[in-house]
């Protein structure tokens, strides 16, 4: 996946305005647009890229989450449906002149209204992974995509690896290396442009979806990018207070004070402690939860002192 800077595709800074952005895609989209610069394809791939630029940062959730996650890390996350998703060219082109029926030729039949891409009229959204091709013949020589789960360790996910991932593909097995970016998350999909299916009559290939799928971790339970685990301590020791070592994603032992009078079920926060965010320069919490154990019996002598314990309002 080549990484790509929306905000210099466009032309613009990072502190570009909504309407500035607007008015830098427009301007690009015409000159680049393929019924300008026919059989150009070099025009043809500008125009998808200052597309998807456009797409992120004119979404304001979109632009922000880029911003934070950089270009690497936010490419590695989304894929291009993600990115295209409810994208609308109708406002940017109303007044020059493109129609929907121009953007279903580009886009293989597809057309473009409120809700983004879509069959025209019946609301049914665009094939992404088709964005590679905008010539309108093109479009039918497409082999189709492939789609495989690739399991990795919180571990993996959350400081990157690099795999060698093996599938079927045309009747021959195929291997493939994949990096994942560290701080990745369960569900998100990793593009390999070319690696699909080859079409039956000789026309490009689609392309190979890698979709990320968490294999469940022993110790360490995960909510978003903070991580859970549960500690155990006696009742006397929620009484009296204790200390704990705590393990770390990283392979760390940390030490952990329980204050006296500690409840069951309480969580302690170990700040920084959890999995790194998508920017490379934060990371979410650890969570220690405390659980306090209950004897189900005790003996007499046990018995005897609870039941002082007792007597003093205990």
């Amino acid at each position: 996946m080549v990484e790509q800077d929306y905000y210099q595709i466009l032309g613009v800074g990072r502190q570009a305005t909504a309407e500035e952005i607007k008015k830098a895609y427009r301007s690009l989209a015409i000159k680049y647009h393929p019924d300008k610069n026919k059989g150009d394809h070099q025009a043809e791939n500008m125009f998808k890229r200052i597309s998807e630029a456009y797409a992120v940062l004119s979404n304001p959730e979109k632009r922000r989450e880029y911003d934070a996650m950089g270009s690497s890390a936010f490419q590695g996350k989304f894929s291009q449906e993600d990115i295209f998703r409810g994208f609308d060219f109708g406002n940017v082109f109303k007044d020059i002149g493109l129609s929907g029926d121009m953007f279903g030729r580009l886009f293989g039949g597809q057309s473009w209204g409120p809700g983004g891409f879509g069959k025209r009229g019946r609301g049914k959204m665009f094939d992404f992974s088709s964005l590679g091709n905008f010539g309108a013949g093109e479009e039918a020589m497409r082999g189709q995509d492939l789609q495989l789960e690739l399991p990795l360790t919180l571990h993996e996910m959350a400081y990157g690896v690099e795999k060698i991932v093996e599938f079927q593909r045309d009747g021959q097995l195929e291997k493939v290396s994949v990096k994942i970016p560290a701080g990745a998350i369960h569900g998100k999909k990793l593009r390999i442009p070319g690696k699909g299916s080859p079409h039956a009559a000789g026309g490009q290939s689609g392309d190979l979806y890698i979709k990320i799928k968490e294999i469940n971790h022993p110790v360490f339970k995960r909510e978003g990018h903070d991580l859970y685990v549960d500690r155990h301590i006696k009742f006397s020791e929620a009484v009296l207070g204790t200390k704990l070592t705590v393990p770390t994603l990283d392979g760390k032992t940390l030490s952990l004070k329980i204050p006296p009078g500690t409840n069951s079920f309480t969580k302690m926060r170990l700040k920084g402690h959890g999995l790194p965010m998508g920017n490379g320069k934060s990371r979410g919490d650890e969570y220690v939860r405390i659980i306090v154990d209950i004897p189900s019996g005790v003996n007499k002598k046990q018995k005897a002192l609870i039941e002082e314990l007792a007597k003093e309002g205990m």
